[in-house]
């Protein structure tokens, strides 16, 4: 028996005819090809528990029938994917990141664009946000002027995600407050509003930041190159090929000597280690042209 078969033997109370390894098998091969995600035997009963609403609600009866339903409608393909999306993160997740970004990229950046240059950071993956606004709230420090004079110049955050419901939360900038106890209490105290055990992004800062949906492996429409580039914990669920040419697309798009951070399991290899070079934990600068 392989890998497969035992996993579906090990599923629970499943109707006869519902969903079958074949139905799993064409789901795995139309999430890899559409997003990069690899789903190995083992999230047989994710699939199942994720996608079973869908299936329910579009009067699809079996899995099967979804399957020839998500082959040819590219918006319940969409619904498909963002359903199967993993979207768990937090504040200041692997905090040396931002002590990296606050002490050493920071200074460059505010200073360039105090000198009418533009400035652009991206958080590619960005979920449901909490990554976004760490970034944000490490480039305006703890001096609330300091939103009102970044606010006038070129300076913008674009965050993207392929998962809709993710954005909605980002956009939203709403959080629980038993959620922050990462956040420094100076960050905390100058950029959020908290009430009825709820935060909320403050507007100076929420206004530095443009959402947009984006496939990763898809085309990407931004002409203009980044300075800094987050893409962290969204290559684990991505096979070797894919990483490598995902990261080459990203130093293909940051400046010469822009940042690109990574998760903590994740490693630059492939054509883009002759583009990047280490300057701390997953940490890459962009070699000068």
């Amino acid at each position: 028996m392989n890998a497969l078969a035992e996993a579906f033997e090990k599923l629970p109370g499943i109707g006869k005819g519902v969903y079958a390894p074949a139905d799993f098998e064409a789901v795995r091969k139309i999430v890899h090809q559409t997003a990069g995600i690899v789903l190995v035997p083992g999230k047989a009963m994710l699939v199942y528990s994720r996608l079973a609403p869908l299936v329910r609600n579009t009067g699809c009866g079996t899995f099967a029938a979804y399957v020839k339903r998500i082959e040819a409608d590219d918006s319940e393909r969409r619904r498909a994917i963002c359903a199967l999306t993993t979207n768990h993160t937090f504040f200041f997740r692997e905090d040396h990141h931002f002590d990296h970004l606050g002490t050493e990229v920071r200074p460059g950046l505010l200073k360039r664009a105090s000198a009418g240059e533009q400035v652009r950071i991206w958080s590619a993956g960005c979920s449901s946000g909490e990554e976004t606004w760490s970034i944000i709230m490490t480039m305006l420090g703890s001096d609330r002027a300091a939103a009102a004079r970044l606010g006038g110049l070129d300076f913008l955050l674009l965050a993207t995600d392929i998962a809709d419901h993710a954005l909605e939360t980002a956009e939203a900038a709403r959080y629980r407050v038993d959620s922050l106890n990462a956040v420094p209490s100076e960050l905390r105290r100058a950029w959020m509003r908290e009430r009825d055990g709820h935060a909320t992004i403050a507007d100076e800062a929420r206004a530095l930041v443009r959402f947009k949906s984006l496939n990763l492996l898809g085309d990407w429409p931004m002409a203009r190159p980044f300075d800094v580039i987050f893409c962290r914990n969204v290559m684990i669920y991505f096979d070797q090929p894919t990483k490598d040419r995902l990261v080459h697309r990203f130093a293909q798009q940051l400046a010469p000597g822009g940042h690109l951070y990574i998760g903590h399991s994740e490693r630059v290899t492939g054509p883009a280690a002759q583009m990047l070079t280490a300057v701390g934990p997953t940490i890459y600068r962009k070699v000068a042209a």
